[in-house]
């Protein structure tokens, strides 16, 4: 995508220092890239958004359905990075 961005900003930097048709053409080109590009983050945004939804859902019912061994492993967690912090400040 980022390739597509940047050559979208090269055709409309080069259609910059043109005049007539032939600008014309290659600002229309670069306006749909970046268009396209703008599609494409707009998709891969509502993918990652759609995603994180259903890791929160799944983390969440594993939650419920196992208490205790949620809190074993943050309390494990925990010490472990107080040990670790602990240590790096001596």
């Amino acid at each position: 995508m980022k390739a597509l961005v940047r050559d979208a900003q090269s055709m409309l930097s080069a259609a910059a220092n043109l005049t007539g048709e032939k600008a014309d053409e290659l600002r229309h080109r670069g306006m749909e890239m970046l268009d396209r590009a703008l599609g494409k983050a707009s998709y891969v945004q509502d993918q990652a958004l759609e995603r994180s939804k259903e890791l929160a859902h799944t983390a969440d019912v594993y939650v419920k359905d196992n208490p205790w061994r949620t809190m074993a492993v943050a309390a494990g967690v925990g010490i472990l990075l107080g040990v670790l912090l602990s240590k790096n400040t001596k």
